[in-house]
Order: C-alpha cells, then sequence, then structure tokens
C-alpha cells in the first residue's frame, strides 16, 4: 500500500472513529496530561481544528513516538521550531506556544515513521524536563473555548466565512477543506472557525504561529480576517494569471487551426502549394530577373529536380535548398552602371580628403582610362601606406565616385583557404568563400571590394591564403572564379579590387606583380590641420554630442596637438588626443560649467599631459651625421654617432639594433672611408690604430635597410679628420664600395621627417631627382636640395662652410 493510500486510510478510520469529534475533544480536554513529549516541526505550526498525517525521521523522533503512544492518552505535543531542519533544533528554538494532538496508527516503514494527528488543544510550555531527543516538558493548556459570542464576534466570523466563499470558486482545493471541516466540526463554533480558515492560508510560519499563540477569540478572529483576506487578493491575481495564460493559449491554438484549415482549403481549391513547392516556385523567380550562365543553369535546374522529390524533413533537403538559396540569390548578370564623370569622382575625393594630392591624381588618371574603355574592369589597386592616412577611406570614396557598392574585407591574420574559395559542400555548415558572400550581399557582380590590411595574411595547415587570392586577382583568371561552395563558375573580371597594406615587403611577389601601386606617405604639419579642423573635429563633436559653441581649440593649440602629441605619419592619434580633449570638456559641461571651454596652448597640458615628443634639433659635433630613414609608420630622422674608443688595436663595433642590410652598409661605409682617407684630407693612419664603435640611437628599435650608408661614411670621415659638419643637414642613399650613391625609396616620407624636424638642408641621390620633382609643391617649399651621384660631392659640401 502507497503512503497517500495509507493515509487515506487512516482519515476514514479516523472519521469512523470521531463521528462526533467536538464532543469528543470537549472530553479529551479533561484528559489531557500535564506533561508531553514534543516533535518539532519546521515548515507550519499545527492547529487544534486539523487532523493531518505526520512524516518524520525514525532517527531521532522514534523513541519520543513510541513514549506518546504508550500513555493513556496517545497525546503528543506538536510545536514549531525556528531552524528549517527540526533535527538540528534546540530548546531555544522551539516557540513556546503549540498544539496536543493524539496520535492515530502510527506505522514505519523504509527509516519514516508516519501517524495522523488529531489536533486537540493550545498548551504553553512552563518549563523543560528533558532538552535533548526525546524532548519532554510540562505544559499548561490554554483555553480558547471561554468567550462570550457578541455582535462584533459574529460580524467577524461572517467576514470569515463571506471571504471564504469567494475562495472557494477561485481554487477547487479550498472547497474540499471547507467540506471536511464542516464534517467534522460546528460552523457556530468561532474558534475552530478562525483556526481553520487561518490554516487555510499560505501565509508564512510566524504569522501563523502568532495566530496560534492568540487564545482570546476576539483578538484572533482580527488577525485572522487581516490574513484571509490577503489570501482573496493572492487568489485573485493568481486566477487572473491562470486566465490570461489560458486565453493566450487559447488564441494561438484558435489561430494555429484556422491557419491549417485555410491551408488545407485552400491546397483543395489550387490556391496554395505547399512549402517545397512555394520554394521551388521562389527559386524560379529570382532567375527570372538574371541572366545566368548556361552551365549555372544546368545546375540549378538539377539541384530544383533533386529538391522537388525529396523530403522536406530530410537532412539532404535543407542541404539542397541553402545551396539553392545561394546560386539564384547570386546577381548573375546584374551590374551597377559606373559614374565616370572626373568632376564628379574629384568632387568627391576633395570633400572626403585634404592633401593626398599625387594620391588623388593617380586614382583620377585611373578614372580617366576606364573611361576610355568605358567601364571599369580587371583593376587590382594597392594603397600603400602608414596606418591612419586614410586608405580605407580612400577606397570607399572611390566606390562612391562610381556609383558602386562596397564591401570591405579584412584578410589580416587570415589562415584558412576555404575563407577565400568556401567550403565543400560535403561539410556540415560549409559556406561559399568571403568573394562570393560579398557578391551576394551587395546585389551586383561589379562592387568595389577593399581587401584589407593584405600585407598581414597568413599561413597555416589550413591551406596558404594568399596563393588562393592569385586566382582571384589575376584578371586572367577571376572571370571564371570558382568557388568550392558554388562548384559553378562565376565572373570577378568586373569588380574592383582595392587593397591596403602598411609595406610591401610581406605581400609575396606574384600577388604584388598582379597590382597597381599607389603610395600614400604621411601628411605634413598643415595637412594635418586641415584633416584635423575639417573632419576629426566635426565628427568628434557629433560622435560625442558636445555643442560646437561650447568648445574652442587655438590653431595654436592644434598644431601643439598635432607637434608634440601626434608625431606619427597618419591622423588616427591625433583623433585620439582630440577625442580626449573633448571628453574632459564634456565632464565640465555635464558638472554644470556651462562657460564655453577655450582651450589654447599653455592649457594643453592640462588636458593630454606632457607632451611625449619634444622639439628634435639635428644633432651636431664631431663623429655625427644626420640621416633620414622609412618606417612602416612613416619617415624619421636618425643620429648617427661614431667614436674612437681606443688606440690599441684596429677594430670596429656596431651597435643599435642594425639588421643584417644595415650591417653591410656599414662595413661599405667603413672600408670605403679606410682606404681614401688621404682623398679626404684625413690621417691615412687613423684606422690602422683605432678602434671605432659606432652607434645608432634608439637601440631598442629594429633598424635595417641600406640607406644609412652615406650618413654613417659621413660620421666616419667627421671622426677621421675630427671636424664637424659645417652646417645642420641630413642625408639619404645607398653607398658601394666605389663611392657611387645608389637611389633610395620613401622619399616623400623623409622630406616630411625633416620638415617635421625643422632641417630645410638635404641631400639626395642624383637618382631620386624625379621621385623629388613628383611631390607636391607645399612638401617641397622652402627646402635645399643637393642630388648627388658620389660620395666626393658628399664630402666637398659636408665639410665646407
Amino acid at each position: 500500500m502507497t503512503d497517500i493510500e495509507t493515509i487515506e486510510a487512516e482519515a476514514e478510520v479516523l472519521q469512523e472513529e470521531d463521528d462526533t469529534p467536538a464532543r469528543n475533544i470537549a472530553v479529551a480536554t479533561d484528559l489531557l496530561p500535564t506533561t508531553l513529549h514534543l516533535l518539532p516541526l519546521s515548515e507550519r505550526p499545527f492547529f487544534p481544528a486539523q487532523a493531518l498525517p505526520i512524516v518524520l525521521n525514525e532517527d531521532p523522533w522514534l523513541p519520543t513516538v513510541e513514549a506518546a503512544a504508550k500513555t493513556d492518552q496517545h497525546a503528543i505535543g506538536l510545536i514549531l521550531v525556528k531552524p528549517d531542519n527540526p533535527d538540528q533544533a534546540t530548546t531555544d528554538d522551539f516557540h513556546e506556544v503549540g498544539t496536543v494532538a493524539r496520535i492515530h496508527h502510527p506505522t514505519r516503514q523504509q527509516g519514516r515513521i508516519q501517524f495522523i494527528a488529531q489536533g486537540l488543544k493550545r498548551f504553553r510550555i512552563t518549563h523543560w524536563i528533558s532538552a535533548t531527543p526525546p524532548y519532554q516538558a510540562c505544559v499548561e493548556y490554554l483555553d480558547d473555548t471561554d468567550f462570550v459570542n457578541t455582535e462584533e464576534l459574529r460580524a467577524y466570523s461572517m467576514a470569515v466565512v463571506n471571504t471564504l466563499k469567494e475562495l472557494i470558486p477561485l481554487n477547487p482545493l479550498y472547497s474540499e477543506e471547507l467540506k471536511f471541516f464542516m464534517s467534522r466540526f460546528n460552523t457556530n463554533d468561532p474558534s475552530a472557525l478562525a483556526d481553520f480558515a487561518s490554516n487555510l492560508t499560505t501565509a508564512s510560519k510566524e504569522d501563523l504561529q502568532d495566530i496560534l499563540a492568540t487564545a482570546p477569540i476576539l483578538e484572533r478572529m482580527k488577525k485572522v480576517v487581516v490574513l484571509i483576506k490577503k489570501e482573496l487578493e493572492v487568489a485573485r491575481l493568481q486566477s487572473k494569471i491562470r486566465k490570461q495564460v489560458e486565453e493566450k493559449m487559447s488564441e494561438q491554438q484558435r489561430k494555429f487551426f484556422l491557419r491549417e484549415q485555410l491551408k488545407a482549403i485552400q491546397q483543395e481549391l489550387g490556391l496554395a502549394k505547399d512549402d517545397r513547392t512555394a520554394e521551388v516556385e521562389r527559386f524560379r523567380a529570382r532567375l527570372e530577373e538574371r541572366q545566368a550562365p548556361e552551365p549555372a543553369m544546368k545546375r540549378i535546374e538539377d539541384e530544383l529536380d533533386k529538391l522537388s522529390v525529396l523530403e522536406s524533413g530530410s537532412p539532404e533537403y535543407a542541404v539542397t535548398r541553402n545551396y539553392l538559396d545561394v546560386l539564384t540569390d547570386l546577381p548573375w548578370g546584374v551590374y551597377a552602371p559606373d559614374n565616370l564623370d572626373l568632376d564628379h569622382a574629384r568632387r568627391i575625393l576633395d570633400r572626403d580628403h585634404d592633401g593626398l594630392a599625387d594620391v588623388k591624381d593617380r586614382i583620377i588618371e585611373f578614372l580617366a582610362v576606364g573611361a576610355l574603355k568605358g567601364q571599369i574592369a580587371g583593376s587590382i589597386l594597392l594603397l600603400v601606406g602608414p596606418p591612419g592616412v586614410g586608405k580605407t577611406s580612400i577606397g570607399r570614396s572611390v566606390a562612391e565616385a562610381l556609383g558602386r557598392q562596397f564591401y570591405r574585407l579584412s584578410v589580416g591574420g587570415m589562415r584558412d583557404e576555404a575563407e577565400i574559395k568556401g567550403h565543400r559542400r560535403t561539410y556540415i555548415g560549409a559556406m561559399p568563400g568571403k568573394f562570393i558572400q560579398a557578391i551576394r550581399e551587395s546585389g551586383v557582380a561589379n562592387p568595389v571590394i577593399m581587401l584589407d590590411e593584405i600585407d598581414k595574411i597568413g599561413a597555416a595547415y589550413h591551406g596558404d591564403p594568399a596563393s588562393a587570392l592569385l586566382e582571384v586577382l589575376d584578371p586572367e583568371q577571376n572571370s571564371d572564379f570558382l568557388d568550392h561552395y558554388l562548384d559553378v563558375r562565376f565572373d570577378l573580371s568586373k569588380v574592383l579590387f582595392i587593397c591596403t597594406a602598411n609595406q610591401l615587403d610581406t605581400i609575396p611577389s606574384p600577388l604584388l606583380d598582379r597590382m597597381e601601386t599607389i603610395r600614400l606617405a604621411g601628411y605634413i604639419a598643415s595637412e594635418k590641420m586641415a584633416i584635423a579642423k575639417h573632419h576629426l573635429w566635426p565628427k568628434l563633436l557629433d560622435r560625442t554630442g558636445m555643442p560646437a559653441k561650447q568648445i574652442k581649440l587655438s590653431d595654436a593649440a592644434l598644431r601643439q596637438a598635432i607637434e608634440g602629441y601626434a608625431r606619427e605619419a597618419g591622423v588616427r592619434n591625433l583623433e585620439k588626443q582630440l577625442g580626449r580633449i573633448i571628453r574632459k570638456a564634456a565632464v565640465k559641461f555635464v558638472s554644470g560649467e556651462h562657460e564655453p571651454v577655450r582651450i589654447g596652448v599653455k592649457d594643453l597640458e592640462n588636458y593630454l599631459g606632457k607632451p611625449p615628443f619634444r622639439q628634435e634639433k639635428a644633432a651636431s659635433g664631431v663623429g655625427i651625421a644626420t640621416g633620414l630613414a622609412w618606417t612602416p609608420l612613416g619617415g624619421v630622422t636618425l643620429n648617427v654617432e661614431a667614436t674612437r674608443v681606443h688606440t690599441k688595436n684596429r677594430g670596429f663595433k656596431l651597435t643599435g639594433r642594425l639588421g643584417e642590410v644595415m650591417q653591410e652598409s656599414a662595413a661599405i661605409a667603413y672600408s670605403y672611408v679606410s682606404s681614401h682617407l688621404r682623398d679626404f684630407k684625413a690621417d691615412p693612419r687613423f684606422f690602422d690604430e683605432a678602434f671605432v664603435h659606432l652607434h645608432v640611437p634608439e637601440g631598442a628599435t629594429p633598424k635595417d635597410g641600406p640607406s644609412a650608408g652615406v650618413t654613417m661614411a659621413t660620421a666616419l670621415l667627421s671622426l677621421a679628420r675630427n671636424e664637424k659638419p659645417a652646417r645642420p643637414l641630413a642625408m639619404t642613399g645607398e653607398l658601394t664600395l666605389t663611392g657611387q650613391i645608389l637611389p633610395v625609396g620613401g622619399i616623400r616620407e623623409k622630406i616630411i621627417a625633416a620638415r617635421r624636424n625643422k632641417i630645410t638642408e638635404l641631400i639626395l641621390p642624383q637618382a631620386n631627382r624625379g621621385d623629388f620633382e613628383e611631390l607636391p609643391e607645399h612638401v617641397t617649399q622652402g627646402l635645399v636640395v643637393h642630388f648627388l651621384g658620389h660620395f666626393r660631392e658628399v664630402v666637398k659640401l659636408v665639410f665646407t662652410p
């Protein structure tokens, strides 16, 4: 027999034994013992009007139940304790007032003890006899039947009864409880009614214990009315929530059935089709707007035939459907018309970028060739320059000038060739490559696709993405580009590819050979001023929501911010510094300082701190020469220093983290100067007896390249002649063992570095004259440049006042 069946059987027995419980309880009162064994309850107190099963652990409560069952009255005290686990309770945790109950039919099963408890009367503990299990205490009984049935008491009783009537429709369980109560007690007994009503609620155990401890009936009835009214409000709220949920579910079910019925009726009348037919028709409707080539159409028809016979729940159906979704969504034969108006293109470029006149001219020339042909196809541009010079934004401007869709794809760090050529459909979660995704997203077959950071593309065991790009960026091959996912060829020859890079060294030669290179050098201070005023400052004000009239940055402060805090080739760091200024001004504005903030040169350190760059001067002295170098971040000046350590033996030492090429340049300079000391009016035996140390400062920065050869030779000759250069100047050029000066790269960046450091006289290789003459006038203005072809000319110029 189950626990539930046992409890029900015992309840029936209890019902038969106590046909008139009110009379039996009254008789038992006279026989209740003055000492009781106590059982702790943790969840709710037990009321005199209750008859419920009690289930406890045998350990440690079996001795208590057995001792109580052996008494003549079978009486036991049930009392609420404060801890949630009654097995851990102590005498201090027991409340003072509990209910004495009669034990009926105790049973033991699986380590548990169970009995029916019939509540009899309230009691209060007077003192403890046993403070450990089995608990035993002396008690006194509270008389809760001695009262006068006044009008006020009858009014409270009616209030409880009426509230119960309102509760019964809200919860069927209340009805069963009420029937059980009416079968055992007189409804005119306010004490039993109060206990029954309070026990019916879901109030906290502390509130219920307060009701149990209140013996005076009128005071108890007042507290019960409050509890049961709260219970009524909770029940109403629960009923409201339940109705809302049921109504919503019913409405959803009704709509579902109606939709299913409508679908069935439409199919019977031929007005609607099943999901498979609808998908096939949708794919065919797409193809009506496109001009797919014959091989692609054959593949699509084959897949549509396969789709029509597959079960919609099969995995193959989902794979085929996704494949057709991509195939039919591609813009086969859909091309955006090109806007080849050069004046329009010039306006777009000038609007979006200040400076870069030579770059704009190259782009206009490129567009002019496209205008002659009537289209721009089969072209791959490579924009090379330091970070922050506007390579990505130039690509976006070119797309806008042409009226084409623009899609940017960063390939930096890409190591899987599947990102270029797609996954094969045999793989779960297969997708087309990035280029097919770009074509699909742009909606035309001739967008402008920008490949950002192409110099940082990687390679791994997944394949070599750079090699996969060869097919994409080759005009002779990309007209039949084969994506592994599509498995049909797609024409990429109408796409304009624009790539960006910081340097050319890491780009594979076959890939570089397919691209037309346009170099973007760094900006000089005047160009940065214009960019900051026209683009950066308005954009930052708009982004932060700062009113333009609330903050004013003077031109002098802006120039100081450029020269002292953002000296790099690009303008990205300048944008960060201007953003810091606006944010700090915003703090003042939000804090209530509504006076306009005016920022001058003196105020700049309060906003940006100490400037990391100081005004550099060309170093001068014996054994010192200033060179010009190119880095991925722009041009820099380098002071090459040479000194004689001792004269004990001949030797030559290099420091400054010089690369292999730069070390070879130093060796060539040392050999050339040593062999021509007499020609250059120096002691011919100087290097025979001297241990020479050549150093390039900023030793933590790696340096490499051949362009410092002339500078190193000049520093060594200055040391040998014990004569410093006659005037401040900077130089660059590769030196040979015969004294020839060969051309070098990065002329624009190097000239900008010289201007930034206030060096106005330069020495450049004769072969770089053409590079210099191509530079804009505002870059070369005010410079004195000597184009020399042999080191003898350098010696004559440097050491002649």
